[in-house]
């Protein structure tokens, strides 16, 4: 790591080894006692295998992603978008007595988490919770092999449909080959202790979400302005801006369904009724819809799917997005097969 390191600590917690190392001036401790706090939560519940922690306190994830460019693969884990992370938890399914995990100064500070050790806490429980939570669905999970297609390319301003097509891999991705694994891990957060925790830091998501409407209204009165010049057709109107509310508020299923998973509905019904009164009805008409119809599906998704009865699934989970994208004639189909396992 070619930086100065500010701080390297070595902690024991019980049988476990707690390493720290950090480029970070200032907030280091909270992390760490949070840090702390989360392995314990996991022993006392007796589901902590880990005997080596290296937890990296770093300004932002330049080092990591140096190593993963290096290392021309990505790690168990982690995902495509490292430079936005929060937190990451690296680990080896193989080796389940070690991981590192890596904080992210610059985006918890965006995030507004930096300063907010009961978020903290939610974040580095969902990291540690990865390698607990893992099943056969999972497993199946990283199978899935997802290929999509847009039809009437013509209609569509010159470079769009390549734009239009990589922001929809990336939905899919987020909210169908990697949702079950992101599911089942916030589950296992909330059920192993920390549900207050989670609960802290989806309030503070969905206000997030809430808030970054103001900047959708921006986009908005700018495609507007554009259209109204000539500068670009009424339709591509309402098919951008549904497919930036699909891109930003989907994902919210995520987090909210575990709650109804764990048992804690009113947890889940309070997540969502800022949702239904302050979002959903400003969003592309059937975004609301389309969240309910994904949420239910996540709450229902059985943890012992072979790889076959995932890709069915997920195929039906596909649909509901490729229903409401042909309601704005945009043409896009998924198709999905097996990976080798």
């Amino acid at each position: 790591m070619a930086r100065a390191v500010k701080h390297v600590n070595l902690h024991r917690i019980g049988s476990t080894e707690l390493r720290v190392i950090s480029d970070v001036d200032d907030g280091v401790m909270p992390i760490i006692q949070e840090e702390e706090h989360v392995i314990r939560g996991y022993m006392q519940q007796g589901r902590w295998t880990q005997k080596l922690v290296s937890l990296f306190i770093l300004r932002d994830l330049q080092p990591l992603i140096s190593q993963v460019q290096a290392g021309g693969a990505l790690p168990a884990g982690t995902s495509a978008d490292l430079d936005s992370r929060t937190v990451i938890n690296v680990y080896d399914l193989a080796d389940p007595s070690s991981c590192h995990v890596f904080v992210n100064q610059q985006a918890m500070a965006a995030a507004g988490y930096w300063d907010d050790p009961i978020a903290i806490r939610g974040l580095l429980a969902h990291e540690h919770a990865h390698p607990l939570a893992e099943n056969q669905t999972t497993q199946a999970s990283r199978q899935l092999l997802l290929t999509i297609s847009i039809a009437n390319v013509q209609l569509y301003s010159a470079g769009l449909p390549e734009r239009i097509e990589r922001i929809l891999a990336e939905l899919a991705d987020q909210i169908c080959l990697r949702a079950p694994r992101e599911i089942f891990t916030n589950e296992c957060a909330i059920t192993s202790g920390f549900g207050e925790a989670m609960l802290h830091l989806n309030h503070q998501n969905v206000a997030n979400a809430i808030q970054s409407l103001a900047g959708r209204k921006v986009l908005q009165a700018q495609l507007e302005h554009e259209v109204a010049e000539g500068r670009r057709p009424a339709s591509e109107l309402g098919q951008l801006l549904l497919i930036g509310d699909l891109q930003s508020y989907l994902n919210l299923a995520i987090e909210i369904a575990p709650f109804y998973r764990a048992g804690r509905t009113a947890d889940a019904h309070a997540l969502e009724q800022p949702l239904e009164r302050e979002l959903f009805p400003h969003l592309a008409a059937a975004v609301g819809q389309a969240y309910t119809a994904i949420r239910d599906m996540y709450v229902a998704l059985p943890g012992d799917l072979a790889a076959e009865a995932l890709l069915i699934w997920s195929q039906e989970l596909l649909d509901v997005v490729s229903h409401l994208l042909g309601q704005q004639q945009l043409g896009a189909t998924y198709r999905l097969q097996l990976g080798p396992s």
